[in-house]
This record gives C-alpha cells, structure tokens and sequence, in this order.
C-alpha cells in the first residue's frame, strides 16, 4: 500500500511539472515560498547467508596518501571563486544608487555609501537595469526579467517568455515602454501590465547588446553586426548601418549634439545618424574593447574599457583623465554625476570618484577587501 501511494504522489508531481504555464506575467512573492524535501528512504539491511565462509584479509598498512585525493580533486574543480563583478549601475529617481553585483541588488546612498536595501533575487547575474515611470525597477539576466518593487524590494512580476531569457539590454522609452533586448531580437513591454505587446525577432544582428534613445525618441539597437534604427510606435526597423569596422556593437550613447558613440571590441566610432556615415574613429581607443561610455554634465565623455577608464574631449578625441586605483581595469557599467561622483563597475568591485581626486576609491561593501 506505501509503495502505491509513493508511486501515486510521484505520478502527480511529475504531472504538475509538465503542465504549461499560462500567463505572461507570473505574479510572485518569493519570500513565502518553500521547499519541500522527501525523507530519504532508509535502507535496508543486505541479507546473508551464513552458511558460507566470509572472505578475510590480512591486516597491512593502507596505501600511501596521495594529495588531493580524486573526491578531493573534484571537489576544487567544481568549485567557485567569489564573484566581485559590479556588472550594472542605475541612478533612480530619488537620487540613490542601484548596484547590481555578484551578491545581487542592492540600493546604496551615494552621498555617504550606505546600504538603504538589499533585494533577494533568484539569480544574481544581473545583465541589465532600468527604472520605469512610477519607480519599478526591472532587473534583467540569464534567466529572463523581473520587476521589483522599491518600497518592499520585493519581486512582485516575472517575466519569462521573451525571445530569450538571456536578457542584454533594457530601456524606458518617451512613452513610459519597456524594451527589453536579448540575445535573440527585442520585446516590447507593458511595465503596468507586464504584457508584451510585441517582438521583433528576425532582428539584423540578432543579438540586442545596448540600446538608446535619440532626440527623437527613437530606439538606436546595437547588435552583433552593426546598427538598427526602431520605431518606438510601432517597432518596426527605420534605419540600418551595417559595414562598420569591427561589426559588433557593445556600448551605446548619444551625445549631447545628437551624435552616436558606439563602442565595439576593437574600437570607439562617432556616427552621424542621418547619414549613416562614420564621422571618426577615436584614435586612442582603437584596439581597445570599449565597454562603457556615459556623458557628463559638463561635456565631456567617460570612456570604460577592458583595460582602463578614461575621460575624453568629445570634440576632439583627446583624452582629459586616465583614472588610477580602480578594484580592476575592467569596467563594466559607469554612471557619472551623482552625488557629485563618477560611479565604477568592475569586475573586482565598485569604486568611486570625485572632481579633483587623484585616484579612485573602491566600496569595500562591494569588493575582495570585504568577504
């Protein structure tokens, strides 16, 4: 009768596992929910026959040790090396700081460094951040996107049918939209709702790396071979510049004349949107793996690489500060003018800097210093 009900509740699980989820959105609160475990079956005890001679062995010395052993050995392939990665920055509408980072998201201070709060997240590879009209934030990764509420920092939707759940790119346009990019096209989203409203698949380039928004509230997409223009209203393709050096485009900004800043593995290009054409190629960012770029208020352009964060003339190409004393060389996310500091992600840690300072500072909340 136990081996029938057990048979019968595993049949019940695995049907529930195959049911299809129905909704776009699944409305969630990750706090209340639990994991149930089965008991492990106790084993039971190998019947003998006692009747038959037991095999015996001479007492010798065991074989000697060998460092590590094989479990050893496997146990430090397999394991994981903290990561320290600050991947994403985003400046909210109440002028903290949202810090996406190998402990997941947490909303710091950035007058004092403080942390307000921190958001539990089921997957803390943190691809992109964006903050809608009324203040939601929307996190998105390898696993799809989700939407959190800042007064609670708690998960209240996820979405998980994009094009794919490797989300790259994320974007609030004019409208109040939601535009997500993933490694297979682009969606458009109802962040109320939490609908998707439409997607663009057969994207050129197929993969939605970064995304920005021009004077005119259109949509500048970055893909693995070049540029597309979006129509916001109606997401169909306007523009497409293709043939640039490097193809690939990682790193998106418009300046503030209009002009598009595109950072690639191999270069820093300045491209006249009308024309297509490529105005110039930054002459010492060229074989650099630009990551970053960001405009300050007073003109000039940050510049994050694989190798360094520098500070340009926009006009001129020259450059103005090499910044010393980051966590790592590797920048990833940049987000200037708040709290009258410069903002670092990389990939050993956050950091920090201010006008006139001769070297950055590192947030020990986010890096090695601090385990």
């Amino acid at each position: 009768m136990i081996k029938r009900t057990n048979v019968l509740i595993t049949s019940i699980l695995a049907g529930m596992v195959m049911l299809p989820s129905m909704g776009i959105i699944a409305l969630s609160n990750p706090a209340t929910a639990q994991k149930t475990d089965s008991p492990a079956p106790t084993p039971t005890k190998p019947v003998t026959n006692s009747s038959k001679p037991t095999n015996s062995y001479p007492a010798v010395a065991p074989p000697p040790r060998v460092d590590p052993l094989p479990n050893e050995r496997e146990e430090q392939e397999n394991s994981l090396e903290p990561d320290y990665r600050v991947s994403n920055l985003l400046a909210d509408v109440t002028g903290n700081l949202w810090v996406a980072s190998w402990r997941g998201l947490s909303r710091i201070d950035p007058k004092t460094g403080k942390i307000v709060s921190r958001v539990s997240l089921p997957n803390v590879a943190i691809s992109a951040l964006a903050q809608d009209k009324v203040g939601r934030v929307w996190v998105g990764n390898y696993e799809g996107l989700i939407r959190v509420e800042p007064r609670t920092s708690e998960i209240t939707a996820q979405n998980l049918f994009l094009p794919s759940k490797r989300v790259l790119s994320l974007l609030i346009d004019k409208r109040g939209y939601l535009w997500a990019g993933t490694d297979n096209g682009l969606a458009l989203i109802s962040p109320d709702q939490g609908l998707i409203m439409t997607t663009l698949k057969n994207l050129p380039g197929v993969s939605a790396n970064a995304l920005t928004l021009d004077a005119d509230g259109q949509l500048w997409v970055g893909t693995l071979d070049g540029l597309i223009r979006v129509n916001t209203a109606n997401a169909l393709i306007i523009k497409r510049i293709a043939d640039l050096p490097g193809t690939t485009v990682q790193a998106l900004a418009i300046s503030p004349e209009g002009l598009i800043w595109a950072g690639m593995p191999n270069n820093l290009l300045v491209i006249n949107p009308k024309t297509g054409a490529v105005m110039r190629s930054v002459t010492r960012l060229r074989g650099r793996n630009v990551t970053a770029i960001r405009f300050a208020q007073d003109g000039s352009v940050w510049i994050g690489t694989n190798n360094g964060l520098l500070r340009l003339n926009p006009n001129t190409g020259a450059v103005l500060d090499e910044v010393a004393g980051l966590p790592s060389s590797r920048v990833l996310a940049l987000v200037p003018d708040i709290a009258n500091k410069l903002w670092i992600g990389t990939s050993e840690g956050l950091a920090w800097l201010m006008p006139k300072m001769e070297s950055a500072k590192t947030h020990l909340a986010f890096s090695r210093a601090v385990k």
